[in-house]
């Protein structure tokens, strides 16, 4: 089998990144870990407000965040840095070469799962020395090799940079999961001199040594947090001056399943989380639901939201309780330029590894790189979203993933290929 040079980099990082892993907005150790090696290549880098908008973050607990950047302290990270990030986690890496010519930025992400990792000794995590230090959260969605295949693009920018023309921009986002964090990075403004924009996920729907170049199927999604407050009473003497919070979000639950699907594409819809109630004698006064719809366009992922609010306020009126909805992520969809596809194409082709190229196949999710690339569009820019196909022992998310290193290297070839033929020096 043979590897690019960058083999070795690319699976040295990513098995220092599996070690520690953060979820979403609390990544101050990863950013730094990245911002560090950017500096040392030459990269003018950009952390805090600069890369993230205060003012459109979705999904960011301030005391998650604190202890973030409590853990960042415990790992030694230097509290000069931990203030120049503001609060907020991410970077964005820039190389000038210095020749006129296009912005090209490609997106990797950075968050982790909420996920204990597995204690089998054949999962190879374990059989190699790199399991996650960090219990409850792993890498389980492959965001460790994202991570460490945008290093090793960097570096390979940097190694070739009197080959090329323009500006490279490395994109390292915060808060993927949840679909949290592209949408207060694209109000940042950082992408929108940008020309063409890459992004990619590992494994997914292909296998290694496959490469998917125009996936379809990114659907449209709302997050929400719905808090309803009641009343609280006992339950034996005083069941009327009660006002039952749990009884409106169940309620509301079975409806918002039973949201009419609609007739122009795919919906989705799913209460992932309620938590209600004191105790068994008092009429339950709080009740907060975790739920989300989805929809293959952004028009019915819209009919799904308003269906779901008024079944919500409906809800909250019916049982006399308050209610309360604050808006916990967003995407929406994605279409590949043809110019875009047809470089994929070409750079596929020159790639040993890369068996496979199918030209289309159902991504079947949400993915939040989409708001980075609506961002680019609106200013005129070019854009794409390839699945690197990889094995794996298991599927995204669970405590048992993986996927074999060498669908890393196929990864960093197509990145590099694609700057080789962007950027190309003139």
């Amino acid at each position: 089998m043979a590897l690019s040079s960058y083999y070795p980099q690319l699976v040295a990082q990513r098995r220092e990144l599996h070690q520690w892993p953060e979820p979403g907005w609390t990544e101050f150790t990863t950013t730094w870990y990245l911002v560090q090696k950017l500096k040392a290549w030459g990269y003018q880098v950009l952390v805090g407000t600069k890369v993230v908008n205060p003012e459109a973050v979705l999904g960011r607990s301030e005391k998650e965040v604190e202890a973030g950047l409590a853990a960042a302290r415990a790992h030694n990270v230097p509290e000069e840095f931990l203030k120049a990030t503001e609060g907020y986690t991410g970077a964005v890496g820039i190389l000038d070469t210095g020749r006129p010519g296009p912005t090209m930025a490609m997106r990797f992400d950075i968050d982790c799962i909420p996920v204990q990792e597995t204690a089998d000794p054949n999962h190879v995590p374990n059989k190699e020395g790199f399991r996650s230090k960090h219990d409850g959260y792993m890498h389980a969605c492959g965001h460790d090799t994202h991570m460490s295949i945008g290093l090793t693009v960097a570096k390979w920018c940097v190694d070739h940079k009197d080959e090329l023309c323009g500006r490279v921009k490395i994109v390292f986002q915060p808060a993927e999961e949840g679909v949290r964090g592209a949408n207060a990075v694209a109000a940042s403004g950082v992408l929108d001199d940008v020309d063409y924009f890459l992004g990619s996920h590992i494994g997914m729907v292909a296998k290694y040594g496959e490469v998917v170049i125009d996936p379809y199927g990114f659907l449209c999604t709302t997050k929400y947090d719905v808090t309803y407050t009641g009343k609280p009473a006992h339950a034996g003497v005083e069941p009327n001056a009660g006002r039952n919070a749990l009884a409106a979000a169940c309620s509301a639950t079975l409806q918002l399943l039973g949201i009419p699907r609609h007739g122009k594409g795919m919906t989705r819809v799913n209460v992932g989380m309620l938590n209600a109630g004191k105790g068994r004698n008092v009429i339950p006064p709080n009740a907060t639901m975790v739920m989300e719809v989805r929809g293959e366009t952004g028009e019915i992922n819209d009919f799904m939201a308003e269906q779901a609010m008024n079944i919500i306020k409906g809800n909250a009126i019916s049982y006399g309780v308050e209610y309360s909805v604050s808006k916990m992520g967003a995407a929406c969809d994605m279409k590949n330029d043809p110019e875009m596809i047809d470089l994929l194409r070409e750079t596929a082709k020159t790639i040993p590894e890369i068996k496979t190229i199918t030209e289309s196949a159902n991504f079947g999710g949400s993915e939040d790189a989409s708001l980075l690339a609506k961002r680019v569009k609106e200013h005129g820019g070019k854009v794409a979203f390839f699945v690197n196909g990889a094995d794996r022992k298991a599927g995204h998310h669970q405590f048992n993933f993986d996927v074999n290193e060498p669908a890393l290297d196929t990864g960093f070839q197509m990145f590099a290929g694609m700057v080789k033929r962007i950027l190309a020096r003139k």
